[in-house]
């Protein structure tokens, strides 16, 4: 049975697969769909939700498969677009989910901003905390809720803040605004975002902490991790070009080389895995 390099959800929303195996599907998460869990029904854009209902209904991407199961492994803003990789059973999710958590997953986006930076690589380290709204709307709920609507947001906290650092390389710029590429090495809520304000350099499009435009100029386009299961390394691309001739950048195919005036952190190896 040929299996579909797409999903197409019942609102007609098409969800390209840029990558699986039979541990994994990697999806082009489009902007505007939130991850929560599928008890989450106050918004009709909850993609983990609108993804478990395509599956028990037998949609045909689902059924050719033989998938039973299927839950993202870490998080991407709503507002964001790019890569979300999906575990396909229980035991999938837990061993990877510990990978996000001990960073050793490698990831980088592409974001356009306001204005243009003097340096072509710089390192953010700021710590960041979470602000809540301390009103709950439902019982031990009041996080979450504040969470998926998106009324939590990151500060940079000198004092107690939890330790966050990015990588930053310009790669473009047309005077007015520029386009860099962002490496994560932790994986605080909205860090890069928080880290590109804290630069004064907010993301365009970013109504948290930026101005509000139509859509969040920030993309995941690539993800590489050690597969403990396969025993090989994992590396998945997300598509630019539509993404860059949105805001007027050529598309890049892979980014330059790193100049070497700064350095990312080097991913540490990953730990081997119990028998």
């Amino acid at each position: 049975m040929a299996k579909p390099k797409q999903i197409e959800l019942s609102d007609g929303t098409v969800i390209p697969i840029l990558y699986e195996d039979r541990n994994v599907l990697a999806l082009d998460k489009p902007s505007g769909w939130m991850l929560a869990p599928n008890t989450w029904i106050h918004t009709s854009r909850n993609l983990q939700l609108a993804l478990e209902s395509s599956m028990i209904g037998g949609d045909f991407w689902a059924k050719s498969r033989n998938l039973k199961f299927i839950r993202y492994i870490h998080r991407l803003d709503a507002d964001a677009s790019g890569i979300l990789l999906m575990a396909r059973n229980p035991a999938v999710l837990s061993v990877l989910s510990n990978l996000f958590e001990e960073r050793v997953v490698e990831k980088h986006y592409y974001a356009v901003i306001e204005g243009v930076p003097s340096q072509k690589e710089w390192e953010c380290s700021l710590p960041l905390a979470e602000k809540i709204p301390a009103k709950k709307s439902a019982p031990g709920r009041g996080g979450l809720k504040a969470f998926e609507e998106g009324k939590v947001r990151s500060f940079v906290d000198e004092r107690e803040g939890k330790d966050a650092v990015t990588f930053f390389r310009l790669l473009a710029d047309n005077g007015k605004r520029a386009l860099v590429e962002a490496i994560p090495h932790t994986g605080r809520t909205h860090q890069i975002r928080v880290h590109l304000q804290a630069s004064a350099f907010p993301i365009v499009g970013d109504s948290l902490y930026g101005k509000k435009g139509a859509t969040l100029a920030l993309r995941a386009t690539f993800l590489s991790y050690e597969d403990p299961f396969q025993k090989k390394r994992i590396k998945i691309q997300a598509p630019t070009a539509r993404f860059l001739r949105t805001y007027g950048f050529p598309d890049y195919g892979k980014p330059p080389a790193p100049t070497g005036e700064t350095q990312p952190k080097p991913f540490p190896p990953v730990p081997d895995q119990p028998s």
